[in-house]
């Protein structure tokens, strides 16, 4: 890089940080004017228009505008960590880098990473995936740091750290120092969050526990042990008690549904302090997994829908991982936005896409975020024929992919059990049911106010999905028209198509690579 370009870089870099610090000790109001600013001044599209959905949220007086100014009584500290490395060194130095190593290598790397640096867990509930991996297997010290500073490399700022109990690794909270200027979200059963590490959390500032709850008292310890919700609620006030931000996950299943979509779950979790709350779908993985625990089609259609009136009424941060497709343009896998690291170093797209294609020992990071299986993901999305973003997944919506995609490209299985997802008769079956009822019920909703409703976000914006597809369009068909052979030409000259109608529909919105 020339020296002035350097220093430009430097000089950014270090008033955007002064800029961030400034920011955290805003009152409301004096932020409501800076993005009332920005988003009249600032010249990038993306950027212009997020400032200006903050500034919009920040005077609506509904629960996003009770989200943002609650922002306001956290603890300074964690304030301006949440400025200076999510909004600043992750969203915006972080986004120019990876696009940076876009330009330098033909390939666009993911936004965060989920890291889980161990499978030890202090508790063992029904249907958890974390027993199916070799519960004596963690990373080194040394592993850990090295995973964290390859993704810095790549300009990921933005860590989950996940398990087992991430909380029983010792050197959990110095890793936290170490990579001061990150942002890191830890996913924990809250029984090992004590006084000691709560104060602890306070003096660093950079991280967000979010805390596993099943439901209420009766369904989380019904799953997780006698006690545990008690420990929770204690491990909540601690946190309150000292501002800090933490937040609540919770695995929808057939028999929790009613529960977490009722008023009174998240009036409950909000008055303790939760600011976020994320939802997984179960996902039947392992030695013999009990698929019943899975929602139905039908419940899973009903709990997007409740999430629409939550998402009006409740001043709290509500994500699921499984019905926001059409907020993050589907699948996150295989490197689009995100990756995970095991315990043992394997690197797989997805947390619960328990297959690997290389391992964090024996390559370098960035070798293996690039190889043909991520690519392939990458690739393939959106899975379906109209871009269904309602049923986005490879696992449970569209397993005919996922089964491809790891006979294709000879992905192994992380530990024993995992391949019965792809070749387990009576699994095999109930997906297939699953997701062909789930497309049946989603794609008139999909077609009617998406896929062909030139007046809907989708169509309006292209989306940010499409525009980061753009980005790596030209890579990611180059390699797939490079390719030779393959189990089913058919299907290949399907998905030839598929890029070349994807790349027509991009010049017509005006999202070019």
């Amino acid at each position: 890089m020339p020296v002035r370009s350097a220093f430009h870089q430097t000089f950014k870099a270090r008033l955007l940080r002064r800029l961030g610090s400034w920011g955290s000790t805003l009152t409301v109001e004096e932020l409501d004017k800076l993005f009332g600013w920005a988003a009249k001044l600032i010249p990038n599209p993306d950027t212009r228009s997020q400032a200006e959905r903050v500034h919009h949220a920040l005077n609506s007086g509904d629960a996003a505008s009770e989200i943002i100014r609650g922002f306001f009584d956290l603890a300074p500290l964690q304030r301006r960590r949440f400025i200076e490395n999510l909004m600043v060194n992750w969203g915006i130095s972080g986004g120019e880098r990876r696009y940076e190593v876009l330009e330098q290598e033909g390939w666009l790397p993911p936004a965060f990473a989920v890291i889980s640096p161990t499978m030890r867990c202090n508790l063992r509930c029904e249907g958890c995936y974390a027993f199916e991996y070799d519960r004596t297997q963690q990373l080194t010290t040394e592993e850990f740091d090295s995973v964290i500073r390859q993704c810095k490399e790549l300009g990921i700022h933005f860590f989950t750290i996940s398990g087992g109990e991430p909380f029983l690794r010792g050197d959990l909270l110095e890793m936290l120092e170490e990579h001061i200027e990150c942002f890191f979200q830890i996913y924990t059963n809250g029984t090992t969050i004590t006084d000691s590490v709560a104060d602890r959390l306070l003096e660093l500032g950079n991280a967000a526990p979010a805390i596993s709850v099943e439901g209420f008292e009766r369904e989380t310890d019904a799953r997780r042990g006698e006690g545990t919700h008690a420990k929770i609620l204690a491990a909540m006030e601690r946190m309150r008690e000292r501002k800090l931000l933490f937040g609540i996950s919770a695995t929808v299943t057939r028999y929790n549904h009613d529960a977490l979509k009722s008023d009174e779950f998240f009036d409950f979790y909000a008055g303790e302090g939760a600011r976020f709350a994320w939802f997984f779908q179960y996902v039947p993985i392992g030695r013999n997994p009990d698929i019943d625990l899975m929602s139905t089609p039908e419940q899973r259609m009903e709990f997007r829908h409740r999430l629409v009136d939550i998402r009006q009424e409740k001043p709290i941060f509500v994500g699921d991982f499984w019905n926001d497709g059409i907020h993050v343009g589907g699948c996150m896998a295989g490197g689009r936005l995100y990756f995970h690291v095991t315990a043992n170093g394997n690197v797989e797209p997805c947390v619960f896409c328990h297959f690997a294609i290389g391992n964090v020992r024996e390559r370098p990071l960035k070798e293996i975020l690039s190889c043909d299986f991520f690519k392939a993901i990458r690739y393939a999305q959106p899975y379906s024929e109209t871009k269904n973003l309602f049923a986005p997944c490879m696992i449970i919506d569209n397993p005919h992919v996922l089964r491809r995609l790891v006979k294709e490209h000879g992905a192994t299985p992380s530990h024993e059990g995992a391949g019965t997802i792809v070749n387990d008769p009576r699994i095999v079956a109930h997906l297939d049911r699953y997701s062909a009822r789930l497309h049946e019920l989603t794609e008139p909703e999909w077609r009617r106010e998406h896929y062909e409703n030139p007046e809907s976000e989708w169509h309006r914006t292209g989306s940010r999905s499409l525009r980061q597809w753009a980005s790596e369009r030209e890579y990611l068909v180059r390699w797939f028209l490079g390719r030779r052979g393959g189990p089913d030409r058919d299907d290949e000259r399907r998905w030839e198509g598929k890029a070349r109608d994807e790349a027509g529909r991009m010049d017509e919105i005006g999202i070019n690579a």
